[in-house]
């Protein structure tokens, strides 16, 4: 496994981490506690030191699961968290205070759950699960973050940005009053590459990569034909026509690379990992098989220079987290 350095936190993680949203459930997208735990485990067999979970992750079930993994391995592990709005908006909409979504109060209430579900003293980085640059001095939140790290609750502060909005935390990035940014960056949304991502580098900001697989659009096993359990939030990202068109655009990514399906997936976390803004991609891996497949990408090397060109056309930016 390589490990890159999260910014100005200072903090060696491995390049792929563990995204816990996926056993947040048991039985949810196929997951249960059993497997989720081993996946777990397994990951950290094979150096893996970064989790990213959430307090809205199955109401706190990914943190309950995560702490007690991370309690029972003598490796030293780094966990991240998210606090969710107060007014349950996803993403932060325009024009809402950031009174109804994060105050100082809920910060540090929420913070302590977490800390509570995890059975820990102390998170490595805590993270506002939604963001709106409209924020950025308004509002007490920033007093209740400043807290939290002088009682030694936290260590970093960072913040999920906005379903691909990339572009909505510079601001914030620019005050100088956050570590790390959770972002969608992938094969087809290349959108950060335009300002957030240099941003990062300048500002030395820790960048953690979210749905670098496209919700499973770029694994390359999708076919016209896949469908998904009752329940699965998927058969509504994928609804309509949108299948399809994936699976067309896959087709045209591995016709253009002369890559196999099976290749795919490897293509995908790659191109994410050769942006040297890029501290760590985080997965969602449910299951042992998967995190074998995914941790064998981590050992940093990215994509040749020719195959990341010839991936720039095939930018696509859309958003199917709308219905």
């Amino acid at each position: 496994m390589h490990y890159r350095t999260l910014g100005r936190t200072g903090l060696s993680i491995s390049e792929i981490g563990y995204g816990a949203w996926g056993i947040g459930k048991s039985g949810w997208l196929g997951a249960e506690d059993q497997e989720s735990l081993k996946a777990l485990h397994r990951s950290i067999d094979l150096g893996l030191n970064f989790i990213d979970t959430a307090l809205g992750y199955g109401d706190g079930h990914s943190e309950r699961l995560v702490g007690q993994v991370v309690r029972e391995r003598s490796e030293t592990i780094y966990v991240a968290s998210k606090i969710p709005p107060s007014n349950g908006q996803w993403p932060a909409r325009a024009g809402v205070p950031s009174s109804e979504a994060f105050t100082a109060e809920h910060v540090i209430s929420c913070t302590e759950r977490s800390l509570r579900n995890l059975g820990l003293d102390t998170l490595d980085v805590q993270q506002f699960h939604v963001w709106s640059d409209e924020w950025v001095g308004q509002g007490d939140w920033l007093e209740g973050v400043q807290k939290l790290k002088e009682q030694g609750k936290i260590r970093y502060f960072g913040v999920s940005i906005n379903d691909h909005q990339p572009s909505n935390a510079i601001k914030l990035i620019e005050s100088g009053v956050v570590d790390t940014v959770q972002v969608i960056y992938n094969i087809f949304d290349q959108s950060p590459e335009d300002e957030l991502l240099p941003a990062c580098e300048k500002h030395n900001i820790g960048v953690i990569v979210r749905v670098a697989l496209d919700e499973g659009g770029l694994t390359g096993t999708f076919t016209p034909e896949t469908t998904f359990p009752e329940g699965d939030f998927r058969g509504r990202y994928f609804n309509g026509e949108r299948k399809q068109e994936v699976v067309s655009r896959v087709k045209q990514i591995t016709e253009d690379l002369n890559i196999t399906n099976a290749e795919m997936a490897e293509t995908a976390l790659r191109y994410v990992l050769s942006h040297p803004a890029v501290s760590t991609v985080i997965p969602g891996m449910r299951s042992v098989r998967n995190v074998e497949r995914n941790m064998a990408v981590g050992d940093g090397k990215g994509l040749p220079e020719e195959q990341v060109s010839k991936l720039k056309k095939h930018r696509w930016v859309r958003n199917f987290y709308l219905s």
